[in-house]
């Protein structure tokens, strides 16, 4: 296993001094499966005080001290080492009770969550896989370290991370341990909102249809809104299947962007409350844009999500049903209105809806890519789109005798003129015709 020299050094100072030392956990796993990993935690026998002595000419961060945590800071980063350590009940299903540091690697594994995580490695002294991780990863097995139960009683946002482990790494989750996950889900109503929807946005972006399907009840367990969607029969000769599986087909269709996988995840959450059937039984959903558009207002609100991606959700789940077609001069002012990178998201969003409704209409998808292609034109065409893009600017009308709102009424009308191609992009025409509508307005002066 490659080690960055930092590493090294640090467990080699370690192992000099009399002390065990080994790389941990995650970094670990990723080695096992032939990546890179991306950061690298250590644990030693040293106690905290004789980790300090031996790193004594480093600067150290010692934060995480009384959690037997010191982290030495070097060219390549800080490096934090944690002596071995086990822990007493979680009785607010996220801290221990207590800490204790222990003499052996094996006794500080065993407090991990999953067995494939719970490794560690030496250079000097192979590896510590008292639980069988190596063999795990090789059969493709998620399993808890213990008792499932208790380990997800400890801290309930391990379920959520089961589910991200087995989604990134292809990993079948052992019935056990995925029985637990279902039985302690409600646990995670206890969670930090933050905890949780820091784990859902690196989980989201990776899930295919079969894990949207699979972890449903996970899922709903941490957005309830989700949860009369499973299995709700549409009662609509347009869909083929229940509306959260539409729901999980539309997620794993679009692009792994993030802000466009929230927003597909959630565009339908206003159909249960909007739902009504005509005389014949068939199902409705008026309105079901702007509820769901209020809907993913809150659930982001609760889930604390930064400003700037709500903001962007909510307003691709209001505009879902404003349909795109191949006309010109309408997505240039949809552009102007939305922002380039609001209708590019409504396209893929759109496509994905329409494409996912299992009726087999192939003939309905051809718009999109009409579509795409007048998009790409009116990219290379380099149009104006909105104000900032028009040649006239709003000193332009004052010096034409323009004032308070007029100015802003004109050169919005100037705006709808060009995007309807009636005037060319050009200061002297755009100012001529300004003119003449003050004249006819206000009268000669």
């Amino acid at each position: 296993m490659y080690l960055p020299d930092s590493i090294l050094t640090c467990i080699q100072m370690l192992e000099q001094a009399g002390f065990a030392a080994y790389v941990v956990g995650g970094c670990v796993r990723d080695a096992c499966l032939g990546l890179i990993p991306q950061d690298y935690d250590m644990c030693t026998s040293a106690l905290p005080e004789q980790t300090e002595e031996v790193f004594q000419d480093y600067r150290l961060v010692l934060a995480g001290k009384k959690h037997g945590t010191i982290g030495v800071v070097t060219e390549d980063g800080v490096v934090e080492i944690t002596t071995f350590r086990t822990e007493g009940e979680y009785r607010d299903n996220r801290h221990p009770d207590w800490v204790a540091f222990v003499p052996e690697v094996e006794q500080d594994l065993a407090r991990r969550d999953f067995t494939v995580n719970a490794m560690a490695w030496s250079p000097t002294r192979g590896y510590a896989d008292p639980f069988g991780g190596r063999e795990a990863l090789k059969r493709g097995i998620l399993r808890a370290v213990g008792d499932p139960e208790k380990r997800f009683r400890e801290d309930s946002l391990r379920i959520l991370r089961g589910v991200r482990f087995a989604v990134r790494f292809g990993l079948t989750v052992d019935p056990e341990t995925e029985r637990a996950m279902y039985s302690q889900a409600y646990l995670m109503e206890n969670l930090a909102r933050e905890r949780v929807f820091d784990e859902l946005c690196k989980l989201i972006p990776g899930m295919q249809l079969e894990d949207l399907l699979r972890f449903a009840k996970i899922l709903a367990a941490v957005i309830p809104e989700l949860e009369p969607m499973i299995g709700f029969d549409q009662r609509s000769p347009h869909h083929a299947y229940d509306l959260y599986t539409h729901v999980a087909h539309v997620v794993s269709a679009v692009p792994k962007d993030l802000t466009i996988r929230w927003a597909a995840l959630l565009h339908d959450i206003g159909k249960v409350p909007t739902f009504t059937q005509d005389e014949t039984g068939r199902g409705h959903f008026y309105g079901h844009a702007p509820k769901g558009a209020q809907m993913a207002e809150e659930v982001l609100r609760r889930l604390k999500a930064p400003t700037a991606l709500r903001q962007q959700v909510v307003l691709l789940i209001e505009k879902h049903m404003l349909r795109l077609t191949p006309d010109k001069k309408m997505l240039r002012r949809q552009i102007g209105r939305l922002s380039w990178n609001t209708v590019e998201q409504l396209l893929a969003l759109q496509k994905a809806d329409m494409g996912s409704k299992g009726t087999g209409k192939p003939e309905e998808m051809e718009i999109f890519e009409q579509i795409r292609e007048i998009l790409e034109e009116i990219r290379t065409e380099d149009s104006c789109l909105s104000l900032k893009d028009l040649a006239v600017k709003g000193n332009d009308l004052m010096a034409l005798g323009f004032a308070g709102k007029a100015i802003g009424q004109t050169l919005n009308a100037l705006l709808e003129q060009v995007l309807d191609e009636t005037l060319p992009n050009e200061k002297q025409t755009l100012l001529a015709w300004a003119e003449r509508e003050k004249e006819q307005t206000y009268g000669r002066l």
